[in-house]
């Protein structure tokens, strides 16, 4: 058969040749996508204070950056392309990392990037004109284009994923510039910071920032394209966090000192109406910003993800065609391919931003849980290890999986629906799971027979 020897023969290797800078910043342009343009104005609503906001975001922050230190050590003891796909299999077997892989393809990436095409395209619409058809059309185009790029090679995802991101960082500190202005020259009388503050909407609040941070590990799906992957992958999961922290606690400043809480709760686009306090075309600008920023993310999300599934084919628990890596660009172009189309029809099924998102984050963060809660097992498994180690071990991981385990709660108490839906998905991936074993089994079986 055709697969056989793909499968069995020593295929092509996926070429080393990301280090730390580029690296860190697909770690600062997996979390800052659309996130932190849209969410603001739902954080303010539920906290109802400066407060409140800092908080939201600063606990957001603490989850990343202990999060980035338990895995940096996860990437540093399990150096290979696959991420948290690789962290799973080691610790729980086959079938939890297949079913993590499953709803990477079915929920979690495919489900981003649909939605951060789309948003990419609603925004367009202010500058171009957009038609309600025009608009889903332009994201599906979008994806395309992305897709084309990361098949073009690694250094070509890679590369754009690293404009992309400096673009917007300079755009969101031109944000933050504005709220110097602001500062200096107060536009509105300043307000007490805890005026207001509802500590019952933190659980709510929390929800879409961990939207917004989500994706720092995007970084340890690359590692076995990562040069020296054991220092460079932890350093810049680390520095991504920290970098992605600041940004945001910066860019709410910026917001604050343009627009009061309830300003920010009501306002439909909280970056653009806080740029048109001083800027006259300012909503044009952030709507430029946010198309560069939502197509950044998306693009990290195209080169990164095919990776776990490229390496669920090659361990024979996949499509077997998922782990052929193109002879002359050296990626693994099927599983990129497969991706883009199944994001396609998650962007034509559900239409809105809002409905992708939804049970997005919910299912992500089940799966960083279990991803976290691994490093103990390993630990426990194997002593001697030389490379990096998450500082203040356990107390590191377990911040991160007691605030983690927190947000997962509330998203199930308070968006049923969502995550109702989600480990839905989820389950159906078992039977898939069963029967790729079975094909395996049947595989090792002929294999024996004929030796």
């Amino acid at each position: 058969m055709e697969d056989g020897p793909q499968r069995h023969a020593d295929p092509p290797l996926l070429r080393r040749a990301i280090t730390v800078v580029p690296l860190t910043l697909i770690a600062v342009g997996a979390c800052i996508g659309s996130g932190i343009f849209l969410t603001p104005s739902d954080i303010a609503g539920h906290v109802g204070s400066a407060t409140g906001i800092y908080l939201a975001w600063t606990l957001g922050g603490l989850v990343a950056l202990s999060g980035s230190l338990t895995f940096a050590e996860l990437a540093g003891r399990l150096p290979e392309h696959g991420g948290i796909y690789a962290y799973l299999r080691h610790s729980y077997g086959d079938f939890v990392a297949f079913m993590y892989g499953w709803v990477i393809l079915t929920v979690i990436t495919s489900g981003a990037i649909a939605a951060l095409a789309l948003a990419s395209a609603r925004y367009l619409s202010y500058l171009l004109p957009l038609s309600s058809t025009g608009i889903p059309l332009t994201g599906i185009a979008l994806i395309l284009g992305l897709t084309f790029v990361n098949l073009a090679g690694v250094r070509s995802g890679a590369g754009l994923g690293a404009w992309l991101t400096f673009l917007k960082v300079l755009g969101i500190a031109a944000i933050i510039a504005l709220g110097f202005v602001a500062f200096l020259h107060p536009i509105r009388p300043s307000a007490s910071l805890s005026s207001g503050f509802h500590l019952q909407g933190l659980p709510l609040a929390l929800i879409g920032v961990f939207w917004s941070f989500g994706g720092w590990h995007h970084a340890s799906y690359l590692a076995g394209e990562t040069v020296e992957p054991a220092k460079t992958v932890p350093r810049a999961m680390v520095l991504g966090a920290l970098i992605v922290t600041l940004i945001y606690l910066g860019v709410n400043w910026g917001y604050l000192q343009l627009l009061s809480p309830e300003e920010m709760s009501r306002s439909l686009a909280v970056a653009s109406d806080a740029a048109g306090k001083i800027l006259p075309q300012g909503s044009r600008f952030i709507a430029i910003l946010i198309v560069l920023s939502t197509l950044g993310t998306a693009g990290i999300y195209t080169l990164s993800a095919p990776r776990i599934y490229q390496t669920m084919a090659a361990n024979g628990t996949f499509f077997p065609a998922l782990a052929r890596i193109h002879p002359k660009f050296q990626v693994p172009h099927i599983a990129i391919l497969l991706q883009a189309g199944w994001a396609i029809v998650l962007l034509v099924f559900w239409s809105t931003f809002e409905n992708l998102i939804a049970y997005v984050v919910f299912m992500d963060w089940i799966f960083m849980v279990l991803a976290a809660f691994s490093l103990f097992l390993l630990r426990q498994r194997a002593q001697s290890y030389e490379g990096f180690k998450s500082p203040a071990y356990p107390r590191m991981p377990v911040v991160f999986l007691v605030l983690s385990v927190w947000f997962l709660g509330s998203t199930l108490v308070l968006q049923p629906k969502q995550a109702g839906i989600g480990l839905l998905l989820c389950l159906a991936g078992w039977p898939v799971f069963l029967w790729f074993k079975r094909i395996k089994s049947r595989h090792s079986s002929d294999a024996v027979d004929k030796n």
